[in-house]
């Protein structure tokens, strides 16, 4: 067996969220138990960081990596979902974890648990927890896949419980209102491990539902958007340099402007950790923020392509994710602007579609997964909302047809999914 033989008994064998969707969610934590027990439960023999969160969860889990990367810590990170190359989900001080290790699970280990026919997503968190154990890493960061509660990463105890913020998404699994997804998310507080919550948006509700979980654990628990660490941010030829109370002025690389909310967490998080991991110091956390996507290659968070003309994707993909894409496309200086945007089917199509900018001109088009909602009905359904475009159902051709028209001093911005970001990743560097 070889690599892409490996990779698509994976993808085959197991429901895969991206491309069925609900069919692909299976609720409670049974496979994983017997899975983990398998192992040996091998997340127990290192340190855990858990991240959850609506939006923001991978920026944050990528730069506290990088953090304890450049403090001299070995760092295990699981993410999802990747954007190229299925390795990206499972990460030793930023490299991938090798071919060779994925093709021996498919060969090995995959035929033990078929009978449990399990998810996608419980195969490779077994997969991630044993690699990191093999590895001898000291810590892991292990962001939560979907909710919390009953996310097969959940299994663990951490030394840290992170949730980013809380806004609507997969509403089909967590809940119709705010303080129901709240409380899905709030499943990753543990008895008496700290907690720290981003931000609840002034939402009284949200708040109270994690405050009563946290003493129901007897869990310590920080709002860092009540903390007021960060004073000043500014952005200067595509960083944002921050200035605090406790850490100074840095710099950080990730250009996006819902970087200022996600360091805020990430600080707060630091408060915690700079008490259990005692080598981080200030020049550590500078040197993460500085170059995170060095040391963890973290990629299609508000990411520049090109500058001439000016190219940008991000993979925000539900309300609270587009909100903030529209605000910094507002701020960011161009003539035109071209928005190539593709969303996959169970989304909340009409609000996204609500909050694009009218003066846009629009490509719809869509991912190569079977959730993608076709690029024409994409188009007619956007026409209600007065955007005009055409549709191309290829999210490289879109992007070409795109840089025929576009000017150098125009603006040409692709997203709406993480999985469109991903076929022009692919696309653009040539890997499968």
């Amino acid at each position: 067996m070889n690599y892409t033989e490996a990779i698509k008994y994976l993808y085959n064998a197991a429901p895969l969220f991206q491309n069925i969707g609900a069919g692909a969610y299976k609720e409670g934590l049974s496979n994983t138990h017997y899975i983990d027990q398998y192992y040996g439960h091998p997340h127990a023999s290192y340190k855990t960081i858990h991240v959850a969160g609506t939006n923001g969860k991978g920026s944050v889990s990528h730069t506290l990596a990088a953090i304890l990367q450049a403090s001299g810590y070995k760092v295990g990170l699981y993410t999802s979902p990747h954007l190229i190359d299925f390795r990206e989900r499972i990460r030793v001080n930023g490299e991938m974890i090798p071919e060779e290790r994925v093709i021996r699970f498919v060969e090995k280990d995959c035929p033990i648990f078929e009978r449990l026919s399990p998810s996608f997503f419980e195969l490779v968190t077994g997969l991630a927890f044993k690699y990191f154990q093999e590895q001898q890493v000291d810590v892991a960061v292990i962001e939560v896949g979907l909710g919390g509660r009953l996310d097969c990463t959940n299994i663990i105890t951490p030394v840290l419980s992170v949730i980013t913020n809380i806004s609507f998404d997969h509403t089909q699994f967590l809940g119709s209102t705010l303080p129901e997804i709240a409380a899905e998310k709030a499943g990753i507080i543990k008895d008496g491990i700290p907690t720290i919550v981003g931000e609840t948006n002034g939402h009284s509700d949200v708040r109270n539902v994690f405050v009563h979980k946290a003493l129901e654990c007897n869990s310590s628990i920080t709002f860092a958007d009540e903390e007021d660490e960060v004073i000043t941010a500014r952005h200067e030829r595509g960083r944002w340099t921050y200035l605090t109370r406790h850490y100074g002025e840095f710099t950080g690389q990730m250009e996006g402007k819902y970087q200022l909310r996600n360091t805020a967490t990430i600080l707060a998080a630091l408060d915690v950790l700079k008490e259990v991991f005692r080598k981080i110091n200030i020049s550590h956390i500078r040197e993460g923020f500085a170059s995170c996507q060095e040391l963890t290659h973290l990629c299609g968070r508000w990411q520049t392509l090109r500058r001439d003309p000016l190219v940008i994707c991000d993979a925000g993909h539900n309300v609270a994710g587009i909100e903030q894409v529209v605000e910094q496309l507002a701020e960011t200086p161009h003539a035109n602007l071209y928005i190539i945007i593709g969303m996959v089917s169970d989304k909340d199509v009409e609000s996204v579609l609500r909050l694009l900018p009218r003066d846009a001109k629009y490509i719809f088009t869509q991912a190569s997964v079977k959730r993608a909602l076709p690029a024409e009905t994409l188009r007619i359904q956007a026409e209600n909302f007065g955007l005009d475009g055409t549709a191309c159902p290829d999210v490289l051709a879109a992007y070409k047809k795109a840089l025929e028209i576009a000017q150098s001093n125009d603006l040409i911005f692709i997203g709406g999914s993480c999985y469109v970001v991903a076929d022009l990743l692919k696309g653009l560097f040539n890997k499968i």
